[in-house]
């Protein structure tokens, strides 16, 4: 799947999240911080949004971002096996880092996996904090070095290293390495208290 169909099945995803909860372009601008204009842009999809920009839509959806790529093929059944050719894979234009969907699109899971490509001297900081339902969340170090900041505290990865944490905080990524950072991350959906 090359980028631009990807960024018109995120587009079609935005829209299709954002029309299910009941919210009008400004309503979900309002939640979100990002732009009436910047949002019209992303459902239609007309340009390239930052991780950044993403995490602060799936935030305003009560999402977490992994939900925005969690992309079925048009017209076809959720299937429990998601083969390497049709797992969604997404390049952030601003840091070059990598992600890519692992968990199957359309399972209803609590889980979702995501694989990481991590450039040297990357840096991705997300702002937005605590979320309804809450997330857990679990980023295994496959090679290289990473640093992730969870509020005020920092952790510094090498490679085997696992950091558990809750989104509940603004979160920097950063990998401080020369060699590209590939790592695991695992997302779970807390029961409502």
């Amino acid at each position: 799947m090359d980028d631009t169909d990807l960024n018109h099945r995120i587009a079609a995803r935005v829209r299709q999240l954002r029309q299910g909860a009941g919210l009008s372009l400004d309503g979900l601008a309002a939640r979100c911080g990002v732009s009436r204009s910047m949002l019209s842009l992303i459902e239609r999809g007309e340009t390239s949004p930052t991780a950044v920009v993403l995490e602060r839509v799936a935030h305003g959806l009560g999402l977490a971002l992994a939900e925005l790529f969690q992309l079925p093929p048009a017209g076809a059944a959720p299937q429990p096996v998601a083969r390497r050719a049709d797992q969604a894979e997404w390049t952030d234009p601003a840091s070059g880092y990598r992600r890519r969907n692992l968990t199957p699109p359309g399972v209803d899971t609590v889980m979702q996996l995501v694989q990481v490509h991590f450039p040297p001297g990357a840096r991705v900081a997300y702002e937005t904090g605590a979320r309804e339902p809450a997330v857990q969340q679990q980023v295994w170090l496959i090679a290289g070095e990473l640093q992730v900041t969870v509020g005020a505290q920092t952790h510094h990865l090498a490679a085997g290293d696992c950091l558990a944490m809750r989104l509940d905080a603004p979160t920097a990524f950063h990998n401080p390495g020369r060699e590209p950072a590939q790592y695991l991350v695992a997302l779970a959906t807390l029961p409502a208290r």
